[in-house]
Parts: C-alpha cells; sequence; structure tokens
C-alpha cells in the first residue's frame, strides 16, 4: 500500500490544500479517503484534493510524506497519472 500526500500548501477557496494520491490503484486511494472522511466531490481525476484539516488525520492513517515533486513522479511511473484535458480539444 502506497497512498501519498504532499504539504498543505495549494491556497483555494480560503484554505490550504494536499494531494492525496495512490502508487497502487484508484479503488485503493477511494478506500483511504473514505476511512479518513474525505468527500467523494474531492476526487479530480487521480487524486483528492484534501483540506489541511486532514492532512494530519491522513498522515496518522498510513499516508506517506512526500514533496509535490515525488509525488507527482511517483503517480506518473504508476501510470495513473491522468492529465487534464486542454479546454479547447476537439
Amino acid at each position: 500500500m502506497a497512498v501519498l500526500i504532499d504539504p498543505p500548501s495549494w491556497p483555494g477557496h480560503g484554505r490550504l490544500w494536499s494531494h492525496l494520491v495512490s502508487d497502487v490503484s484508484y479503488t485503493e486511494l477511494h478506500a483511504f479517503a473514505a476511512r479518513i472522511g474525505a468527500p467523494r466531490r474531492g476526487f479530480d481525476r487521480d487524486h483528492y484534493d484534501l483540506p489541511s484539516e486532514l492532512y494530519a488525520k491522513a498522515v496518522r492513517a498510513g499516508a506517506e510524506e512526500v514533496g509535490s515533486k515525488e509525488l507527482l513522479r511517483r503517480l506518473k511511473a504508476a501510470g495513473l497519472r491522468r492529465p487534464q484535458r486542454a479546454a479547447n480539444a476537439d
């Protein structure tokens, strides 16, 4: 099991956010997120946007703290990265 979380440093909606990913499967990611009380609406393509209030809970539950670049590197290496579609793609 490898669920990863980066520091809550991404601003939005008056809060700071982390990214929560799995380098194993989306099934693992969804199960982990449910265990820590992260709402499903926080899932965005290949990660959960997790408010800073849930950061410590995620770490206590076993999420591995990594930097943002390492999180992205491992997500790509696992083949689980889903790039954002271009807004004007035909």
